[in-house]
């Protein structure tokens, strides 16, 4: 097995971990930050409108010497515009000192709202460092996909149906258009390559619970889960292979469960040929959000004492402390509450959670999303 050469290793400061991180977020299209400008811009408009009528005694008209509601909307656009005739002045100190205090920040605020498109870009940097700046600091116990193609894809889908939330899972891909990808469908993601400790340092590995690793080649794998491995020594790290030499070499470098993906498609292949009901079984299970589904659950206090056997679900294995024991064997027909079961079980319509009306406007096309705390 060859290992491609690394570039060497450079340590970055704190700081300097946020290089490369993208973090998901909506942006309104133009046509709506366009009617909301406007209608911003209206809002003031009437403000004012409102303040001068009230006080409209208070002001000439040099072509009549009475002020009407037309003199009144003509004065306050003339004056949130910059533009003032002359023509309609404050006579008395009063109308002069709500022109000083009232309509001149209006003005200010109304020029504001004109120019807001270029404010935005002059704050976008600001306000995406502080959004970084929170979200490094209260991410923990997340989930680190290395590699976001079809099995990293898979993996998050996977781990959403069964109750991980969205904001809690973070993309790391040396593809920016991937990120990119990632970013669209409500991802935070870090562009670099795994295999550099600096790159996971930013997807702040050592505070993860779990890292995926999907890449693409085995090397990467072992190179990744060395480096994650080294980085924390408490994380679980679950990755997949395509050939089954590399397992164990893939355990040695610290992964704790590793997935031979080409012999696994080889084996479902063969029994799809041999058997197609039981091909379409094996695929029913590893669908999670339909259909039969596998699932890890504790033994219940009704269960406890009992034969796996009168469980209301399939028991497949008992999990007793570190041993994994089949439903056969003679240690677990006895069923302990200490005990975890692995089960198939039928996916009910209410098992399955919908999704709130924030998520399916974050899966919109070509939607971004703010992740909310």
């Amino acid at each position: 097995m060859r290992f491609p050469r690394r570039a060497a290793r450079r340590d970055d400061d704190d700081d300097g971990r946020s290089l490369g991180v993208r973090l998901p977020r909506y942006v309104a299209g133009p046509l709506l930050q366009v009617v909301r400008r406007l209608c911003m811009a209206l809002a003031v408009l009437a403000t004012a409108v409102v303040i001068v009528y009230a006080d409209r005694g208070g002001y000439t008209d040099n072509h009549d010497g009475e002020v009407g509601f037309a003199d009144v909307l003509y004065y306050v656009t003339v004056s949130l515009s910059t533009t003032g005739y002359g023509d309609v002045v404050p006579a008395s100190d009063g109308a002069r000192l709500i022109t000083t205090f009232l309509i001149t920040p209006l003005r200010v605020l109304f020029l504001i709202i004109l120019v807001g498109t270029t404010l935005e870009v002059l704050t976008e940097r600001t306000r995406d460092q502080w959004r970084l700046a929170h979200w490094r600091k209260t991410l923990r116990d997340h989930t680190v996909i290395v590699g976001f193609g079809t099995k990293g894809r898979s993996a998050a889908e996977t781990l959403m149906s069964g109750g991980l939330s969205q904001d809690q899972i973070v993309v790391v891909d040396p593809s920016a258009a991937v990120v990119e990808h990632a970013n669209a469908e409500g991802y935070a993601g870090v562009v670099g390559d795994a295999t550099r400790s600096s790159v996971l340092m930013r997807a702040r590995v050592g505070r993860a619970r779990q890292v995926v690793i999907s890449t693409q080649r085995d090397d990467t794998a072992v190179l990744v889960a060395l480096t994650v491995r080294q980085l924390s020594s408490k994380v679980r790290i679950v990755a997949s292979v395509r050939e089954a030499e590399n397992v164990p070499l893939l355990r040695q470098s610290g992964a704790d469960s590793v997935i031979t993906s080409a012999s696994a498609v080889g084996r479902l292949l063969g029994l799809s040929m041999i058997s197609p009901s039981s091909g379409a079984v094996m695929e029913d299970l590893i669908q999670h959000s339909k259909g039969l589904s596998l699932r890890e659950r504790p033994v219940t206090k009704a269960e406890a004492g009992r034969s796996p056997r009168e469980c209301p679900d399939l028991v497949v294995s008992v999990i007793r402390g570190h041993r994994l024991l089949g439903f056969d064997d003679e240690a677990a027909q006895t069923l302990e509450l200490t005990d975890r079961l692995v089960v198939i079980h039928r996916v009910r319509p209410e098992d399955v959670k919908p999704l709130t009306q924030k998520q399916e406007r974050d899966r919109g096309p070509g939607s971004w999303r703010i992740p909310r705390r």
